[in-house]
């Protein structure tokens, strides 16, 4: 029987609860584990717990060449391959005292800006599908097609593509595209139209994906920037200001969304950066929906920087790595015939080189904010420390802060928000 008080007072006890939380984004699949303590559906506190996707790559490193180590940077931030790398090449270039070709720094900073597009592309489409936008993942994909092919072009491989070397780039552009061929699938006719961009060389390819992708970004818009539900799920979420952002240590779109103009490629840059016409957008409000229009534009501006370096790539052949071959590899033809050239490939790619004692700090803007590679060299031919500066750790260490007071359903639009990719947060 329930007690007289019972009845006169029918509303039951709320209790606080504790959730965890997840697997949601796509690349939190079961590597973050978010641990919520709910006061009914409204967030109190929210701990990530990191590590659970540690692979120890900073340790790894320390026991292999330095020209050994560049493929386990593909790996940290799966998304964003070749700009991970850049960053690791730099550190190696500044320790040795070296610089690439001028021609080898404008492939670099064309396939930085071809992976800021495939990284925001997939940020795009996958923020989109968590938050209840299907379509958007579809149309995103169709460009990424495209990108993945100029990857799988010049280093053989669409994801993991260990592509920058230290003194240059791996090999200079293909004169052509690889075509699609004929199936049971496809006619003669729509194989036709899919090789109908793919005829000349690959700069052409890249040239035509520049003139076209600003249309396409168009479609994006159209899709979710007036979008009324997609305006209810991210205005007015997780609002940083300028002051804290700075305080967290956030870092490119994260930052830039909060209204402060702070970008590696302007303020600190690198390669042929100073000599491209680019612009950097910056939110107002802070909130989700600033940060998705700061990384719209971005795509805008990196479709800017890519037709600029194929304009310079068309008019200057040359070298596109160092002719040291204590530091890179012999052409394939003379290793074969040369035995002064296939000794020198042999012990690169056994011993690699030794770089002289010190320190060194590089850091690109990568497409989640600074990505850094703290570089210390005692003299041999492997790193004796190795650190990553990981964009997506500062972000990820905020969402406490970025999510109290919201509902859980946000949780959801401030995980996509921060971009987050745990090869890089947990190494």
């Amino acid at each position: 029987m329930r007690r007289h008080d019972q009845w006169l007072n029918p509303m039951p006890e709320i209790r606080n609860m504790t959730l965890n939380f997840g697997p949601q984004h796509p690349a939190a699949h079961g590597v973050l584990r978010l641990i919520l303590e709910m006061d009914g559906e409204v967030i109190e506190r929210a701990d990530p717990h990191i590590g659970l996707l540690h692979r120890g790559t900073e340790k790894l490193a320390e026991s292999k060449p330095f020209n050994q180590s560049i493929g386990y940077m593909d790996r940290l931030d799966y998304v964003s391959m070749m700009c991970n790398e850049h960053a690791y090449v730099l550190a190696i270039e500044k320790l040795l005292g070296v610089t690439p070709p001028v021609r080898a720094q404008y492939i670099r900073v064309m396939f930085d800006e071809i992976t800021r597009v495939l990284n925001h592309l997939m940020w795009l489409g996958a923020h989109g599908l968590d938050i209840g936008a299907m379509t958007i993942f579809l149309y995103c994909f169709r460009e990424r097609e495209d990108l993945m092919d100029c990857y799988e072009a010049v280093s053989g491989t669409r994801m993991h593509a260990t592509y920058y070397r230290p003194g240059g780039v791996y090999r200079d552009l293909p004169d052509q595209m690889p075509q699609y061929a004929a199936s049971k699938w496809h006619s003669a006719a729509e194989v036709a139209k899919l090789n109908d961009g793919r005829q000349g060389s690959m700069l052409d390819f890249i040239d035509a994906f520049a003139d076209r992708f600003p249309g396409c970004v168009d479609e994006y818009e159209t899709l979710l920037t007036d979008n009324r539900i997609w305006k209810q799920r991210t205005v007015d979420i997780g609002i940083v200001s300028p002051e804290r952002a700075l305080q967290l240590g956030f870092t490119g779109p994260m930052l830039r969304g909060s209204g402060i103009e702070w970008d590696l490629r302007k303020k600190q840059p690198y390669e042929v950066y100073p000599k491209l016409d680019f612009d950097i957008p910056i939110g107002v409000n802070g909130d989700c929906y600033d940060r998705y229009l700061v990384r719209i534009e971005e795509m805008r501006q990196s479709a800017r920087i890519i037709k600029q370096c194929v304009g310079w790539l068309r008019e200057n052949p040359g070298p596109v790595i160092l002719d040291d071959h204590k530091l890179t590899p012999p052409k394939r033809e003379d290793m074969k015939g040369n035995m002064e050239s296939l000794i020198h490939h042999f012990k690169l790619f056994t011993e690699g080189y030794c770089a002289p004692a010190g320190e060194v700090y590089t850091a690109v803007e990568h497409p989640k904010g600074e990505f850094g590679i703290y570089l210390v060299s005692d003299g041999a031919n492997k790193p004796y420390r190795l650190k990553v500066r990981a964009a997506g750790f500062a972000h990820l260490a905020a969402i406490n802060e970025m999510a109290s007071g919201h509902m859980l359903a946000d949780v959801v639009a401030i995980i996509g928000t921060m971009d987050v990719v745990f090869g890089e947060i947990d190494r």
